[in-house]
């Protein structure tokens, strides 16, 4: 997905919604970079915008019938909007800091810091989350020091969750000082 995909998918949330403003937690908040940065491919496969309205986060789930998964919007372009819990992410503290907001008239995406979705996914740690977070090693978006660093204040759902991260973020630290292999 592209950045003017996305910010389309938004305002149509928009427009549904009332609401002007989303926090994008999943893969794609990578393409408040895009601008600036050439995003890696396997950075932007998703064709879900997982995300919530930032005011009122319960909003989201307003358009669920028209732009979520199997809506008339997903089937006529295969993009969806999947809307989540704020809850949902597992972050580290002062992540709000540091997103990223994009906007274009009438909208506006708030992205969370590559190293910050980065937590998030180690905390996951789907194959698909692994792809992601490689990817962004290698164009060097993504920082295994500062993913440590901010490891320790990660609100985790539970124990196996964060021993999980713990340990994929060791196999990574291992795997990149190997020479960071293509996959």
């Amino acid at each position: 997905m592209k950045l003017k995909t996305m910010l389309d998918l938004l305002a149509e949330a928009s427009a549904l919604s009332g609401q002007p403003d989303f926090v994008v937690v999943g893969s794609l908040s990578i393409l408040a970079l895009e601008e600036s940065f050439q995003v890696p491919h396997e950075m932007t496969m998703s064709n879900d915008v997982a995300c919530y309205t930032r005011a009122d986060p319960e909003r989201i789930f307003d358009v669920l019938d028209e732009l979520g998964e199997h809506s008339p919007r997903h089937r006529a372009t295969g993009c969806f909007i999947d809307p989540v819990s704020p809850a949902l992410p597992s972050l580290p503290e002062g992540w709000e800091a540091r997103m990223t907001p994009v906007a274009r008239p009438g909208v506006k995406a708030w992205c969370l810091d590559p190293n910050d979705a980065a937590l998030s996914k180690y905390a996951r740690g789907e194959p698909r989350d692994r792809r992601w977070i490689r990817a962004g090693l290698r164009a060097s978006v993504v920082s295994l020091p500062i993913v440590r660093s901010r490891l320790h204040s990660v609100d985790f759902f539970d124990q196996q969750e964060a021993d999980k991260a713990h340990q994929l973020i060791a196999e990574d630290e291992t795997w990149f000082q190997r020479g960071k292999p293509p996959h």
